[in-house]
């Protein structure tokens, strides 16, 4: 049985009223959605308080929830919505950059160039490399920097990724290659690649 059929049986069982089977779905998620949520509300403590939010709101709207998506699915747009909403509330807007740390930065293409770090000139390299990234990502609109982290750090399908921003897939598509090709322009004065290549 996959993911997808356990999150279901688990789903329909809650909303049944089995609060162990949220519970279950509650655990399964909590960091990868604290996770995402982090990349909206900096504050730990609050990032910990809208992720608790979102996973009330879930609950709430479960009886609604019919599986037309995966469970997880459904349950980042809420997270992303709540994060979205917690930042008005404050007069603050969601923000267009995301911290990379080495493990994440692997996700990204060309990431080899980061894991020879046996020389000191590569550690350097390393670091302008996610440094160029981290800069890039911050004058990002905030719709291709969430495209963007969903589909590289949180590792979501177009499919996925299109049910959570409300868009077609095409859209999803053409956000997360805007979002590479300025990363890649940005990167290239520091790569010494030509600009027919990407990389």
């Amino acid at each position: 049985m996959g993911d997808k059929e356990v999150d279901q049986q688990l789903v329909e069982r809650a909303q049944r009223g089995d609060k162990h089977a949220f519970e279950l779905l509650v655990s399964k998620y909590q960091r990868r959605l604290g996770r995402l949520i982090s990349r909206f509300v900096r504050d730990s403590a609050e990032a910990e308080d809208v992720t608790q939010e979102a996973f009330i709101k879930a609950y709430r709207a479960l009886p609604s929830f019919r599986g037309d998506s995966a469970f997880y699915t459904w349950l980042y747009r809420i997270g992303i919505n709540t994060a979205k909403n917690y930042l008005v509330s404050l007069g603050r807007r969601a923000p267009t950059s995301t911290q990379f740390d080495a493990e994440e930065s692997e996700d990204f293409e060309g990431s080899d160039l980061l894991h020879d770090v046996n020389t000191p000139e590569n550690i350097l390299m390393s670091k302008e490399v996610v440094g160029v990234v981290n800069a890039t990502l911050l004058k990002l609109p905030e719709d291709l920097r969430t495209a963007l982290t969903l589909r590289e750090i949180e590792g979501l399908s177009y499919e996925e990724i299109a049910e959570i921003m409300s868009c077609p897939i095409g859209t999803v598509r053409s956000r997360i290659f805007r979002a590479r090709e300025t990363i890649a322009t940005n990167l290239r004065p520091l790569l010494g690649t030509s600009i027919d290549k990407r990389w």
